[in-house]
């Protein structure tokens, strides 16, 4: 039960260079593994809201595709959900590496520094530097983001994490319930079936693969013992098709299987998932394919 009168909430989006950790501070804050994370740059595409809700606050996460100069028409609609995250924010986490020296976009960077908006840059790493470097890098943080508060934290060692989030409840206004309580993510089911599997094809696929792959789950119904799911893996080439079914299916049954695994956790219910494996060409510079893909 929530307590009314002294309730705070508010929007705090996450930012920064690709692969940084932003999206396991995501799921670490959340407790949760909610948004999917690789080693890999680009892993996430989407923004995707994680919601935390406490006795007297409700914090609407916010994690944000890795920052940088866009390529193709994807990476341009991926950076326009970046600029968006920087204005409707009441809290914007800006997480770097310790020995980072800017953000590889040079426009949302100097949005970051003309913004209104509170910011919180999150040292991150910290249990792989010396102190020497990291006095070093609060130093340089402090030089370009003179209003920016810096904290140094670990999202794999779960260190500072706490704190933080007692900073950002200090930082939100006082304000409604934007979401039900129990409610986690404003993302949907397939969503989530989407981004797992992408995840699987992310970790055992090589060079242009990964990012050649947008998926769509056509059928979802859940029943009381089971959820059955067939989706369709998109690539842009038929030679990118052959590679992502292997020999014999054997590469599509592997990450049919992780997915399947990753996703009774979950729903916490079995899962039945059916995978197919379709030709989109050229989808990613594409406007009218990415608009059908959400973009």
């Amino acid at each position: 039960m929530v307590n009314e009168e002294n309730f705070r909430s508010g929007f705090v989006n996450i930012i920064g260079n690709p692969n940084v950790g932003k999206s396991t501070l995501m799921n670490l804050l959340m407790k949760e593994r909610l948004v999917i994370a690789t080693h890999k740059a680009q892993t996430t595409r989407h923004r995707i809201k994680g919601i935390l809700t406490g006795e007297d606050y409700q914090i609407v996460f916010s994690d944000t595709p890795g920052v940088l100069d866009p390529a193709y028409e994807l990476q341009s609609k991926m950076m326009d959900s970046v600029k968006e995250s920087l204005v409707d924010a009441d809290v914007i986490l800006y997480v770097v590496e310790i020995g980072e020296q800017g953000m590889k976009n040079q426009e949302i960077f100097e949005r970051l520094q003309k913004t209104n908006v509170s910011v919180i840059v999150l040292l991150n790493k910290v249990d792989l530097v010396s102190q020497e470097k990291l006095n070093d890098a609060v130093d340089h943080w402090h030089t370009l983001l003179p209003n920016a508060e810096i904290l140094p934290i670990s999202a794999k060692e779960n260190f500072n994490v706490d704190l933080l989030v007692k900073k950002i409840i200090e930082l939100l206004p006082k304000g409604p319930l934007y979401y039900p309580e129990d409610q986690l993510t404003d993302r949907s089911e397939r969503f989530i079936v989407n981004e797992v599997i992408r995840e699987k094809i992310l970790l055992h696929y090589d060079k242009e693969i990964p990012y050649s792959v947008e998926v769509v789950t056509e059928r979802f119904k859940e029943e009381i013992t089971m959820i059955y799911i067939e989706a369709d893996i998109y690539v842009e080439r038929d030679s990118q098709k052959g590679i992502i079914i292997g020999h014999k299916g054997e590469a599509l049954s592997k990450v049919g299987k992780e997915a399947r695994e990753d996703l009774e956790k979950f729903f916490d219910k079995k899962v039945f998932l059916k995978l197919y494996v379709k030709v989109r060409k050229d989808w990613r510079k594409r406007d009218n394919e990415l608009r059908r893909f959400g973009y």
